[in-house]
């Protein structure tokens, strides 16, 4: 068996606990990035899954942020899933990305709504884990609406029987699935609903189990999940105290079959 590390990561634009976007200086941004950086050298995920993450963005400094923190943390390999873009004199472009130690074969990335600013989505990637393909989807809800999440919700899992249809001879496991879904496990809420239709592809388990993960100096509730397929084994979970965002993040390693 080869063992992987898969981080989950809001990394709120790069402004860390600045609670205004649009109001932290490029060069704070940047700094941030190579502390979120070192962070991830110190960790040493195969693979790391960020949301809230700039391409370019007047309100973020107007630089790829995706890019800069590749190549502060070493990463060979990225990909970008932009959720908003917006031209003209305030631009922004910003989404879910992932970065990878293993090769990126294949991406998708699915936008929930037409909005040009706040909308949410997810990206999907096909990684090569020397010669097997470890499908990983990266997702973020809605925050506020409880009824959006569960659109949201509707609709990944109706892109995802499709994409089953036709990929999943191809994939060495089923899905792991991971983000920020802004709500917590508890509850008839959008991820114990994910976790529960995950269960038509295997049998998954939610990481981690207990804690919490925002806001991260008094972190009160737990927003961020790793959905685990079961035919993943050893899995190990833990939430990285760290005050870089207003998330903490969520590391699993686990073993491949």
């Amino acid at each position: 068996m080869s063992r992987l590390r898969i981080v989950t990561f809001n990394i709120a634009h790069a402004r860390g606990l600045t609670p205004i976007q649009g109001f932290t200086l490029g060069q704070k941004l940047r700094a941030n990035l190579r502390k979120i950086g070192r962070l991830l050298a110190q960790l040493q995920p195969d693979v790391v899954a960020l949301q809230e993450i700039d391409e370019r963005s007047r309100w973020a400094g107007n630089f790829d942020h995706l890019e800069y923190l590749r190549l502060h943390s070493g990463f060979p390999h990225a990909a970008f899933g932009i959720h908003n873009r917006r031209t003209g004199l305030f631009n922004l472009s910003y989404g879910n990305a992932l970065l990878s130690r293993h090769p990126i074969v294949a991406t998708e990335t699915v936008v929930f709504g037409q909005r040009r600013v706040g909308e949410k989505g997810f990206l999907f990637a096909e990684i090569d884990v020397n010669g097997r393909i470890v499908p990983v989807m990266n997702v973020h809800l809605h925050f506020r609406s409880r009824e959006h999440r569960f659109r949201q919700i509707g609709r990944m899992l109706a892109w995802l029987r499709d994409k089953q249809r036709l990929r999943a001879a191809h994939w060495h496991v089923p899905p792991i699935v991971c983000g920020d879904l802004n709500n917590t496990s508890h509850g008839a809420d959008a991820t114990a609903s994910l976790l529960s239709h995950l269960h038509d592809y295997g049998d998954y388990a939610l990481h981690p189990a207990s804690g919490r993960t925002f806001p991260s100096p008094w972190p009160g509730r737990l927003l961020d999940f790793v959905f685990m397929p079961g035919t993943c084994q050893q899995i190990r979970s833990e939430i990285v105290r760290c005050y870089l965002s207003d998330h903490r993040p969520v590391l699993v390693d686990f073993a491949l079959p």
